[in-house]
């Protein structure tokens, strides 16, 4: 914060009362909501606009998402104005899908929202010894991420309903091998060609600049000899990995935990189960409906009758095309493989028993449990390293999630210094030189995270050399950051970059040298000038690019092959010039049937994702989705900070 408010707070305090109460009065509380509304629109869907506080909080998220599933990415990319873009589609796309969850009136039970909190890994990593969650460090845990658990369970809850709404579509598609072999055998295709390439380096020993062309080259391109923005800085991290290491367990809570969780650990019991499915038609009416289950008693009292013919009854009745062939057989499968209501069932069952009617989305089942296989339970020296683990990753979030607040609060209250949190929470302050406002390709670590970064080079940070606030990284790390030292970004004299300015000169002067080769000698090639220097014919296909520049294959592939030979040449920037002649197209080359079918299923993906995305396309219609903003080149650069 600025000075004059940390030093002024009861001052600064009276005189904005004084402003704030008669603007009250004069405007009331509707002209103070309408003036933090967010900012401008920058999308609209269904009549309701996005504005831009809401795309900055998705992007914020979204890069916060990746960071913890790729804690090295690359910064420059999560940063780019293509990057931000692609999170404003992202969210339009969430609003459509929201809207057509309330037109079509889809719902997500909670036995579903549920077992998708189970699967969650962070949340499980907060589950006590005896298995219950620990409510508190939940609590702590969403409170990090601006939520309660009320409004990260209802975010996921839309989340699975809004799945819903494509993936009917996407479950329908399919490709037919006829259609995947028209396909691929044409994205395939084989070209006979010849290539020459004029390399900018060959001709670079014909460039001999002047100091005045090296000068002047200097004055048109400054923007390419900048010293970057730079600071040496201190920083503070909190560490849920580096708390286990100083976690110790004793043995009685080891055994403690064995004896609560021993039969969990030692793997998940599978059930095997036959069934007959009946199944009722979409749109089925009530009549219909009462039929068909009508049908499934009488089949169940028949089954119970005799249960030794089950699988007879099964191959007879059963409309499961994946079991009924084999007596309705499901083989071995745990939980959360099936739909809630036939799983209930199902585990419910002791082995050989039958099953009353259970009804899911997909009709009615009789069930016919056949087998049991409870993992053998593992022995507590077995387990003992899992055991201890587990028992010190608990720990570790528990004591993470205690000092979180005490690091939050001692950062901001101590403004000038990061060790009064270091010492009350026995960390060590590290230090790092060169710090860039972009980290470099490739950086990991905290000082990778743009959040921090942003926090750490904001105007106020850098003129007061404060820390900044404490800023959850990902991976159970809390940062705080601190200038010590900023330099800020400069032209480097020519005396300093003067080789680095002739190389770069002599590049581009080699390149066009090239170019203007190349171009002469294809002017020649197609006034009918033997073409022999080109070298030796190459077969190439998208499967097979013989190392080739991706920039020459392309030029290659689009070819017309109705009018050949064809001669092209391809610009490779920098690099140079090249001449291609195709001489011949080639159909492709044959593949195995075990391949063949994998390339089917994968065409009935891309199909299925087609027609997915087309429905979209209808959806984003209907809804009336607009971006408001214009969407930048695919080559636009990071924006200036």
């Amino acid at each position: 914060m600025f000075d004059i408010i940390r030093d002024r707070k009861k001052f600064l305090m009276g005189f904005l009362l004084i402003l704030i109460i008669p603007s009250f009065v004069l405007f009331g509380v509707e002209g103070y909501t309408r003036f933090n509304e967010g900012g401008a629109a920058v999308a609209s869907v269904d009549g309701k606009k996005i504005k831009r506080a809401e795309w900055d909080q998705a992007h914020r998220q979204e890069v916060e998402r990746l960071r913890a599933m790729v804690p090295n990415i690359d910064s420059a990319l999560l940063d780019s104005d293509i990057a931000r873009y692609e999170s404003l589609e992202r969210l339009v796309r969430q609003r459509v899908l929201a809207a057509a969850v309330a037109k079509l009136n889809l719902y997500t039970p909670d036995q579903r929202l549920a077992r998708e909190l189970q699967q969650n890994q962070a949340i499980a990593s907060l589950r006590k010894p005896d298995g219950s969650l620990d409510v508190e460090a939940y609590r702590q845990l969403l409170s990090r991420q601006g939520m309660t658990p009320e409004i990260f369970e209802a975010s996921v809850r839309a989340d699975l309903s809004q799945r819903q709404v494509l993936q009917g579509v996407q479950a329908t598609g399919f490709g037919s091998s006829a259609m995947a072999r028209a396909t691929l055998n044409a994205f395939f295709e084989q070209r006979e060609l010849r290539v020459k390439t004029f390399t900018a380096r060959d001709f670079a020993s014909r460039v001999n600049p002047s100091e005045a062309d090296i000068e002047a080259f200097y004055q048109q391109n400054q923007a390419l000899f900048q010293a970057p923005e730079q600071a040496d800085v201190e920083y503070l991290v909190l560490d849920a990995a580096a708390l286990q290491k100083g976690i110790s367990i004793s043995e009685a809570d080891l055994r403690s935990y064995y004896d609560q969780n021993a039969s969990q650990l030692s793997g998940a019991e599978e059930r095997r189960a036959s069934h007959i499915l009946l199944s009722v038609p979409n749109g089925a009416t009530p009549e219909q409906k009462a039929e068909v289950r009508k049908k499934a008693e009488a089949l169940l009292a028949e089954a119970r009758a005799n249960p030794a013919k089950f699988a007879e009854l099964a191959k007879a009745n059963s409309q499961d095309p994946g079991s009924a062939a084999n007596g309705g057989d499901l083989d071995f499968f745990g939980k959360g493989a099936m739909v809630p209501p036939f799983e209930q069932a199902v585990f419910a069952l002791r082995k050989g028993q039958i099953s009353d009617i259970v009804e899911t989305d997909f009709g009615f089942h009789i069930i016919q449990l056949t087998d049991i296989k409870a993992p053998p339970v593992k022995s507590f020296a077995e387990l003992r390293p899992q055991l201890e683990a587990q028992l010190r990753q608990q720990q570790a979030q528990r004591q993470y999630a205690e000092a979180a607040d005490t690091f939050s609060n001692l950062v901001y209250e101590q403004p000038q210094s990061l060790q009064p949190a270091a010492e009350r929470l026995k960390l060590t302050v590290q230090t790092a030189k060169g710090v860039l406002r972009t980290p470099a390709a490739g950086q990991t670590g905290p000082l990778a995270n743009a959040r921090l970064l942003g926090a750490l080079f904001a105007p106020e940070s850098i003129s007061s050399k404060r820390n900044t606030e404490a800023i959850d990284v990902g991976g159970s790390q809390l940062v705080a950051a601190r200038i010590v030292e900023h330099r800020p970004a400069h032209t480097q004299p020519l005396a300093e970059v003067r080789e680095q300015a002739r190389s770069r000169l002599v590049a581009q002067r080699a390149a066009e040298l090239a170019k203007e080769e190349a171009e002469k000698q294809l002017a020649a090639w197609k006034g009918g000038a033997d073409a022999a220097a080109m070298g030796p014919v190459l077969k190439v296909s998208r499967e097979s690019a013989q190392s080739m520049d991706p920039r020459v294959l392309d030029a290659a592939l689009a070819a017309d092959p109705k009018a050949l030979p064809a001669w092209i040449g391809v610009p490779l920037g920098q690099q140079g010039h090249a001449v291609v002649q195709v001489v011949k197209v080639l159909p492709r080359a044959e593949v195995p049937a075990e391949r063949q079918a994998q390339e089917v299923q994968q065409v009935g993906q891309g199909w299925s994702g087609a027609e997915s995305e087309a429905y979209y396309e209808t959806l984003k219609a209907r809804f009336k989705a607009r971006i408001l903003v214009p969407k930048p080149a695919e080559n636009a650069t990071p924006p200036a900070r």
